[in-house]
């Protein structure tokens, strides 16, 4: 068991820095989840010597709650979660050996908390019962390196797939599931010109239009001047049922999947487009940020007309900077959709990203580019602190900001 001298906090925190606090809170949860593991090993002694014979208590879990003070449901968790990641005795006094020992292990290690074991753990005991030990081991290995660097969303999005790899016919479907899928939708024009939308889903549509929601219907991230989304949950859910419907009637005409975007003309000043700072013109009527073109210009058709200091033209460039329908084919070949660690949107669902702008000469070629979903595509562009580049093999890597790794290790899509 480890006794690592618990860290102290710097006595007058308003002077520290964005990193300082960042790096206080990584150390001091990996201390806290160290603390838990160990806790975790005296509940699993306590268990394999017995409660009643220790403290005349009738279970680990009810005596555990009456100690920590904390719920009978918590305890019982905790137990559980104790029992299966730390090897015990049984009443014999042989050895009972743990049910996810490598979890264990990066649980002592400070790397994992119960919001990482538990989705892992569920994921472990929905392994086949004919499934080797070989494979049970690798999927338990598979699965803590993955939660070292991830959440419990995306554990079980893995999860699932590699349930899916061992059993792949899965459980024998009853009656009822094949019953065809029951669902409705009335959309009617009101006399003021607006529709309204009504409906009922079976569950998985549900879940389906759900998750749209949640994912193009997030709120916007807050401004420099402090202002939040002001939309509701309703109006966000509006916004993203429109970005859905016209993403559908748009691609369903194109050639390939996000091939050729609408060419747009964008009028910026020479040295806004050097120095990035300032505004550019779409199309003569809209006035956008420098930065804004710039991202429209990873994966647009655009023609630039670059200003010289009395507005006049000095540079009408041509379009000739958007990705090939031949390089999106290999993009989604190679990145299967975005490469963001984590991210599991499909290639449809992505946009090229250059890596080196081609503002800053750029090139637009697979050595510079990758895919990235809207989301992923706003934090590489905004101020994160997450980069991107090619690695060696070929493919993309992510850099983490400091505060999340020091070392700055790099990161890939496990997909």
């Amino acid at each position: 068991m480890s006794s690592q001298r618990i860290l102290e906090p710097p006595q007058e925190l308003w002077r520290a820095g964005a990193r300082e606090l960042a790096h206080g809170v990584v150390e001091r949860l990996s201390l806290a989840r160290q603390a838990l593991a160990e806790v975790g090993q005296f509940l699993v002694e306590i268990e394999s010597r017995g409660p009643m014979e220790l403290f005349g208590h009738g279970s680990t879990a009810g005596w555990f709650a009456e100690t920590a003070r904390i719920s009978p449901k918590e305890a019982s968790a905790t137990v559980a979660r104790a029992v299966a990641l730390n090897e015990g005795r049984n009443l014999d006094g042989t050895p009972a050996p743990a049910f996810a020992p490598i979890a264990g292990a990066a649980a002592a290690e400070g790397d994992l908390g119960h919001q990482q074991l538990d989705p892992l753990l569920a994921v472990l005991k929905k392994i086949p019962a004919d499934a080797t030990a070989e494979d049970r081991s690798g999927a338990e290995r598979i699965l803590v390196n993955l939660a070292r660097s991830a959440g419990p969303q995306e554990i079980g999005k893995i999860g699932a797939e590699l349930l899916a790899h061992l059993d792949p016919d899965g459980n024998e479907p009853k009656d009822e599931d094949l019953k065809p899928p029951s669902r409705e939708v009335y959309l009617r024009k009101r006399d003021d010109g607006w529709w309204r939308l009504n409906g009922l889903l079976e569950p998985e549509f549900g879940a389906r239009a759900n998750a749209l929601f949640e994912t193009w219907g997030q709120r916007r991230p807050v401004g420099e001047d402090g202002d939040r989304d002001p939309r509701t949950p309703g109006e966000r859910n509006g916004d993203a049922l429109f970005d859905a419907i016209h993403y559908a009637m748009t691609n369903d005409k194109a050639p390939t999947l996000s091939g050729d975007r609408t060419t747009v003309v964008v009028t910026i000043p020479l040295d806004t487009l050097t120095s990035g700072l300032g505004s550019a013109c779409v199309d003569g009527v809209t006035q956008i940020t420098a930065r804004h073109a710039r991202m429209l210009a990873c994966d647009a058709k655009i023609i630039p007309a670059v200003l010289g200091s009395q507005s006049e033209p000095l540079d009408i460039g041509r379009a000739a900077r958007t990705v090939t329908p031949g390089q999106r084919r290999a993009l989604n070949l190679r990145d299967h959709g975005c490469a963001f660690p984590g991210c599991h949107r499909k290639p449809k669902h992505c946009e090229a990203h250059h890596i080196l702008p081609w503002g800053e000469l750029g090139d637009t070629d697979l050595n510079n580019l990758c895919l990235l979903c809207r989301y992923h595509y706003l934090v590489i562009h905004g101020q994160s602190g997450w980069k991107v580049r090619i690695a060696i093999d070929g493919r993309p890597e992510f850099l983490p900001p400091h505060y999340l790794d020091p070392l700055q290790k790099p990161r890939r899509n496990n997909r």
